[in-house]
């Protein structure tokens, strides 16, 4: 290491770094040939190897605008402190060249949105606001203790979820590959899928590594599962069985075989538990998960095939003993170094939900959370493809009004073999599917076709660009949509924007001067608030209004049809011995059933029906994905204390710090409310289905201990008693627990804005904090960095909630 360097990590706030670089001898030369993946391995901290690329990248720039400051072919590199001419060179690397000046950091950020420069900006604020955390006194009082916490509560990671559905072949792998730049991460072609295992795709931010954590279901619930198909295998021998039955047993048989092989024929569940079988994987008998870290993309799917992926009869994967896809609940695969995956999470999901309790939970949190869902397909049958549409329909109510999703996008895959998008072929396709939703009533009820978009794309052009450009694949669009979700989180934004008003509070908590235009600002602030709560208290009470006269007609329609919907699922067109096996299913699975193939029966959705469908319409008015309007997300936005007017005003400048932090408070405040409620209108929504199968809970329990002669009527009259003598209290019940959830969540909003804006308004108002440190510093860097971030100064505190709206996105994937 010469001394070069060494002034430069000086120069550049990465002394710490001096150490590493001299271990690896790293000198004027070699430091402008280190590339991604070595200067990862030498700086694993992402903060400080941001600052350490980008201070690299500008010193770079400016020898390629001066070649004759550096001779990159000089062998020798005498420190500068050397009186010897040998091997000299001409060294203007400190921007003292009027020819080569670097850029502003308002013009790098302007040239690499999303990129280092912002890691820059908020690694350095992150290190101000950790030096101020250790300046607080440690004395416990309550000015002290709050910034403490508003410090620590900076750190957020909002993240996007798109899910990504279709049927085994349909391009799913392919088009994840293409999308993220990684050919060879998700198996395609011939490898057989696993269609129960739920693949989550993201950033990896720790390390340059390719990681894959495993997480399995429980040896209790396993064991469960080997309970029921033992006994289904033994009823469907014993009984007569129809094609839905033959298809069940062929899955309990293929998943048995892969984890057993022969052995699990003659033996008991207790025996199929044995340690024996799990000696690879001894995670799944401690209920841990297991870490898979590997170099390469390849590596990594190589080791994960059968985790993941069903039994092929030939191929390099045939002489695999023991496959554990079985086992598995979900595999989250971590990617380095990958922009498009910073706050995006893409989610590889089965068409509808388990039969394992545990995978379908889980199968309904992440469909809920998905802010955008993609549908694939092959283009040469996408409008006619009845699996597409079979998983929209089934999938609408968990990611619309019971979800948050926002986009839906109906992806039309491998059309290479077709035509490009641009063609007549490709415009009748996109036509013909439009055409198709537009018929989705149930789906229209959550769905606007604003939010519903169509693009043909092909993974294999968009790699080998053989007849396609790249622009014709539209695997570009899907990327510009990734990175516009990744550009609305703006974690860096987020961040500076709250240091901005903390450092505003201790400052302007340390001015004792005056003290009377504080106490009157201070009693315009309460009015102020008192008014705007009042006009977010008065819409929400309407809802309530609105939702008792919905969920009042819900209840008489379910009471009066709830003997015909109950007829329809335990009385249907099939022959005793075989919808016996099927209601047994039904009641051991707490009514519902998943068979391999064909419509899944759940009877608890089946008699909240006419309840959802009463209030489908003023749900969606009411919390709306979109999150932009609507009596919650709406007047919660439009919530203003009107600080910036007043910080405008001359007589207040006194007060012009002590206004910013109720602002900045404000916005966050927004933003955390906002989120609570998507959360919880995902609960309220999915209430009724909960009362009621809370409800039903007692017959199933009754059911399921019922066996010999007889057991598929005496099943059937439990069920049917149970209804008819609770009818009159369950759906009562459902809409009183939906009105309740909804009041408590009006409550919660109320309570938490006023608790948090009084706060803000006292602390930044009637705080004397003398003792407190100096921050004159710190506020004038973050204050710059802020001003960056914004691309004015003139702008108010701006905190991004969601992802852009379907009009918003139009431009994109249009």
């Amino acid at each position: 290491m010469d001394d070069f360097v060494r002034n430069k990590l000086t120069e550049w706030n990465l002394s710490q770094l001096i150490p590493i670089f001299e271990e690896h001898e790293i000198d004027t030369e070699s430091i402008y040939l280190l590339n991604d993946q070595q200067i990862t391995e030498l700086i694993p901290k992402v903060g400080k190897r941001a600052k350490f690329q980008e201070r690299l990248e500008l010193l770079k720039e400016q020898n390629t605008a001066n070649p004759e400051t550096v001779d990159l072919s000089a062998q020798v590199c005498p420190s500068t402190s050397d009186t010897s001419d040998k091997g000299k060179r001409k060294l203007d690397l400190q921007g003292e060249s009027s020819q080569c000046q670097p850029p502003t950091r308002k013009q790098r950020l302007a040239n690499k949105p999303g990129s280092y420069s912002e890691e820059i900006i908020l690694s350095d604020v992150k290190d101000i606001m950790s030096c101020v955390y250790q300046k607080i006194p440690p004395q416990d009082n309550k000015l002290n203790n709050f910034l403490r916490k508003k410090i620590c509560d900076l750190e957020t990671d909002k993240r996007e979820v798109v899910g990504v559905f279709g049927k085994t072949g349909a391009g799913k792998s392919s088009l994840i590959n293409a999308v993220i730049g990684v050919k060879d991460l998700l198996p395609s072609g011939d490898v057989s899928a696993c269609t129960s295992v739920m693949i989550k795709v993201e950033a990896n931010m720790r390390n340059s590594k390719y990681e894959a954590n495993i997480e399995f279901i429980t040896k209790e619930e396993w064991k469960d599962e080997l309970w029921f198909s033992k006994n289904f295998l033994g009823d469907n021998a014993d009984q007569e069985s129809d094609q839905e039955d033959d298809n069940d047993c062929r899955d309990i048989v293929e998943k048995l075989s892969a984890l057993y092989g022969e052995d699990w024929k003659n033996k008991s569940p207790d025996d199929l538990i044995d340690g024996k079988y799990f000696k690879e994987i001894p995670e799944f008998l401690l209920s841990n998960g297991k870490i898979l870290t590997v170099e390469t993309a390849e590596e990594l799917s190589e080791k994960l095939v059968r985790y993941t992926r069903s039994d092929p009869k030939d191929g390099d994967d045939k002489d695999i003993k023991r496959w554990y896809w079985p086992l598995v609940k979900c595999v989250t695969i971590k990617v380095p170094n990958n922009d498009l995956l910073k706050h995006v999470t893409l989610v590889d999901l089965p068409g509808n939900g388990d039969r394992n309790k545990s995978r379908d939970k889980m199968w309904k949190t992440l469909v809920g959370s998905c802010s955008t869902v993609w549908i694939v397909t092959e283009m040469n049958r996408a409008a006619s493809e009845p699996e597409a549409w079979k998983i929209l329909k089934s999938a609408s109510s968990y990611m619309g009004n019971g979800g948050q999703c926002q986009h839906i996008h109906f992806i039309c895959t491998k059309s290479d073999h077709i035509a490009n998008h641009r063609s007549a072929a490709g415009v009748r396709a996109k036509k013909a599917v439009r055409e198709e939703f537009r018929k989705l009533n149930k789906v229209k009820k959550h769905f606007s076709d604003e939010s519903f978009r169509v693009f043909t794309v092909s993974s294999k052009e968009f790699l080998t660009k053989t007849c396609l450009d790249r622009d014709d694949t539209e695997i570009p669009k899907l990327q510009e949509f990734l990175q516009d979700l990744n550009d609305c989180h703006s974690e860096t934004l987020n961040y500076v924007s709250g240091a901005h008003g903390i450092l505003s509070l201790i400052q302007g908590a340390r001015r004792r001067e005056g003290a009377d235009l504080k106490t009157a600002v201070y009693k315009v602030l309460q009015q102020k608030m008192r008014n705007e709560l009042d006009k977010v208290r008065k819409p929400m009470k309407e809802t309530h209004r609105a939702f008792e006269k919905c969920l009042s007609e819900g209840v008489e329609k379910s009471i009066s049809s709830c003997e015909k919907v109950l007829e329809s699922v335990i009385h249907p067109n099939k022959s005793g011995s075989a919808f016996h096996k099927i209601l047994k299913c039904i009641v051991e699975h707490d009514g519902n059933y998943k068979p391999k193939n064909g419509k899944q029966i759940n009877l608890n959705m089946k008699l909240s029906s006419c309840l959802t469908e009463s209030i489908d319409e003023e749900f969606k008015k009411t919390f709306p994905n979109e999150g932009e309007c609507g009596p919650f997300n709406g007047v919660l936005n439009s919530f203003s204390l009107d600080t910036k007017m007043m910080r405008e005003k001359t007589e207040n400048k006194d007060v012009e710090l002590q206004l910013i932090f109720p602002s900045t408070e404000e916005e966050q405040m927004k933003t955390k409310l906002n989120k609570i409620i998507i959360d919880r209108k995902k609960t309220i929504y999915s209430s009724l289905t909960a009362t009621i199968e809370t409800n039903m809970q007692k017959c199933y329990d009754e059911a399921k201990q019922m066996n010999g002669p007889g057991t598929l009527n005496n099943m059937r009259d439990t069920i049917e008693k149970h209804v008819l003598e609770s009818k009159n209290v369950m759906f009562q019940k459902a809409k009183a627990v939906m009105l309740k959830q909804l009041d408590d969540l009006t409550k919660d909003i109320l309570d938490n804005l006023e608790k948090t804006m009084q706060e803000s308004i006292e602390l930044s108002l009637k705080t004397d904090g003398v003792s407190i440190p100096d921050v004159t510093l710190e506020l004038l860097m973050v204050k710059d960095h802020y001003k960056e971030l914004k691309g004015s100064s003139d702008e108010e505190p701006l905190i991004c909630a969601g992802p852009p709206s379907p009009a918003a996105a139009q431009q994109i994937t249009n």
